[in-house]
Parts: C-alpha cells; structure tokens; sequence
C-alpha cells in the first residue's frame, strides 16, 4: 500500500468486523482510528455466544495474531446440539449445524475483548458518536460527529452495524423486518439455581420448533443460560397484544399461552428467567446489497449485508474486516484496496444472505394453514447457512 504515516482510515464502529480491521492492519504498522459511540467496552452486555470457523472468523484471528490466545478462551464442547420434541420434550434425531471444520464456542464479550486488548489505547474513541459523513470532492471524506466537530480522513469504513449511519452515503438500501422476532431470556448460575435447565441444554444449544414458532438456548460461560423464544409474529406483536415488554409477568403471561402444549421442560424457558426479557426483531438488508463504487468509503459487516443471526454474521465481519485490511496492505492506493476487498466481500456476503435466510425459514418453520400465526415465509429461500442460532 502507498501508506505514509499519515494515511488517515477511520473505521466507524467498535463491533467484531471493525476491531479486527484495526487489529490486522496495526500488526503491520499502518495507523487507524476506531470511532465508537460506546462510552466504554462495558457500556452493554455483548450478547450470547458465537461459533467462530475455521475458514471466516478464525482465519481473521490469525491475520490479527490472536489465534492462539482465541483457543485459550474457546469452548469446544459448545458445538454440542440437541433437539427436542415440543410436545413431549423428548430427545430427537439431530446432527446439528454441518462444518467442515472445527467451529469452537466463545461468548461474544470474550471475543471482543480479545480484539480490543490487541490495540494501542488510542485506537478506539469511545463516546464518539458519528452522525454522518461528507464527501470533500478529492476522494477523501469528513465525518461529522455527534458533539458538532469533524474529522477528515482519507478511507471511512462503516462498520457501525444494522442502523449505519455511513451506508446511506453508498446506499439508499434499509433494514427490512424479516416476520421473525427473538425474546431474549437469560438464566444465572445454572448448575445450581437452575440445574434441571442445565442438564436439557447440556455443553452446547437445544432447539425445538413447530408451527411460527421456537425455542433455542445455548451454554454462554460462567454459568450463564441465554435462551431466545423465536415466534412468526408481526414487528408490533406486542403492541396488537396489549403487552407492555417492561412488565416481565405479562410477557411471561403471553408467551405461555402462545406455546401452549409445549413441555414443561422447555417451558422453564419462559418461566423462570432472571431478568427482563428484550424483544429482538429481526431485520434484513436486500440480498444481494450492492452499491456503486465511491472512492475513500466502504462498508463491512452488517452494515454491508445484514442477514438473520444463524451463525454466519460475525464470521464474515470479520473476514471483511481482515480481507479489507489486506487490500489495503498490499494494494498501491487506497481505492486499489477498496476495489479489490469489494469485489471480494459483495458476492460473497450475497451468498451467505441467500443461505442464511434459508436456514431461518428453516429454524422458524412458518405455522400451518389454520393456525393462530399462519403467514407466508418471510424471506425467500438459499442455500447452505450453518443451523445455529448466534446474536
């Protein structure tokens, strides 16, 4: 890369894709700069626990040199996955998600904190939010920041998620609801204060699914059950239902009567959670999202190609993340990089959208004709997304 020390790359967003953009190219010396609404790495929970591949996520590790120190923290017991009848609870005849390769399990905090701790202190500026962004007529680009300041740099990598506040400088494309929606439940201390909900999941996840709607939970670390009750239902269910979703007894309350018949088993689920319970819509980006090329801008993970949490999302960000800052390693000039990780990152994340929105239909089977949550798939079918459930 044609890289002088005062190449300015700004990298929007602190998630997995843009912390591992930063990591790779700080190994090799080139200077970035992660800005990050964020007040702190620990402003929020970080979500559950995700699988990271072999051939994506990890090999973006090891561009970072963080592979070794990854296995450490990793779980290779998580790949585990049972299936249960929801009628009856009882075990059924599942293989789980197909890898060609080992895929161990790391709670998503872990992974970030890994990548943060690989960055000089000044990297990310947390409490820096970006409203938007400007171009200057020269290929290079202003930021406009939330507290009224700019910051002018010559590549912005929008790596700031579903909501990207830098994708509408490329693309007029905006989050879709999918007809899927997650409730996210959480459960403490599991081998003591929940131990016959331990001994369901067991070391990995548990799914059961029937008719618009479903059950996953998967093992996170330090005891911690993170469960997602995945119903077919209109963005605003809880609105038409009259649920306040502060009010845990009533949520709890509709959610029994709409699993109605489940296991009691799997219906500790819904019962006993500590905690709130948080609504997760899910939304998607067209697939195939692509754009026209801009010098001096680009986006990355689900900023670039949101798609259902099946397993692949955080993988590929990072791949893009590390795939970017090889471009811009290797390549002469900034737009040589940003040209090359495009024409690489597009119809890859194109496949990956088509293949992930099969395995939701898949996951979340829509009800039958004649049931209370009938409605016609939401997403239109693909290929080959891993069967996991990853937020």
């Amino acid at each position: 890369m044609n890289s002088t020390p005062d190449r300015r790359i700004a990298v929007v967003g602190a998630g997995l894709g843009g912390l591992a953009l930063a990591a790779v190219l700080q190994r090799h010396g080139h200077p970035v700069t992660v800005f990050e609404r964020e007040t702190a790495a620990t402003a929020r929970p970080q979500g559950g626990t995700l699988d990271i591949h072999a051939g994506t996520g990890q090999a973006a590790l090891r561009a970072a040199g963080l592979l070794d120190r990854f296995h450490t923290l990793a779980r290779p017991e998580g790949q585990e996955w049972r299936k249960l009848d929801p009628a009856t609870g009882a075990l059924l005849p599942f293989h789980g998600p197909v890898h060609d390769e080992e895929s161990p399990e790391i709670d998503r905090g872990q992974l970030r904190g890994l990548l943060l701790e690989s960055l000089t202190t000044e990297t990310v500026r947390w409490g820096s939010t970006v409203s938007g962004v400007t171009p200057l007529g020269d290929g290079t680009w202003r930021l406009l920041l939330g507290d009224g300041t700019t910051e002018d740099a010559d590549l912005v990598v929008g790596a700031d998620g579903a909501w990207s506040r830098i994708r509408p400088a490329l693309s007029p494309a905006a989050p879709a609801y999918t007809g899927v929606t997650f409730v996210e439940a959480g459960f403490d201390d599991c081998e003591l204060r929940h131990p016959a909900l331990a001994r369901m999941v067991g070391n990995g996840s548990l799914l059961a699914h029937s008719d618009g709607k479903a059950l996953f939970a998967q093992r996170n670390s330090n005891g911690h059950i993170r469960a997602y009750i995945a119903l077919r239902a209109p963005h605003d269910w809880h609105q038409r239902s009259g649920v306040d979703l502060g009010d845990r007894t009533a949520v709890r309350a509709h959610l029994l009567a709409r699993f109605d018949g489940w296991s009691e088993g799997l219906l500790h689920l819904l019962r006993y959670n500590d905690g709130a319970f948080v609504n997760r819509p899910l939304y998607v980006l067209p697939a195939p999202h692509t754009w026209q090329h801009l010098p001096g801008i680009t986006l990355l993970g689900d900023a670039a190609h949101l798609m259902p949490p099946v397993g692949l999302g955080a993988n590929l960000a990072m791949l893009d993340g590390a795939d970017l800052a090889h471009a811009l390693i290797a390549e002469p000039t900034v737009e040589d990089a940003v040209r090359a990780y495009e024409a690489t990152m597009l119809p890859r994340s194109a496949e990956a959208a088509r293949d992930c929105a099969d395995a939701l239909h898949h996951l979340v089977p829509p009800a039958r004709p004649g049931q209370p949550d009938a409605r016609p798939p939401a997403v239109s079918a693909g290929g080959r997304a891993s069967v996991t459930m990853r937020q």
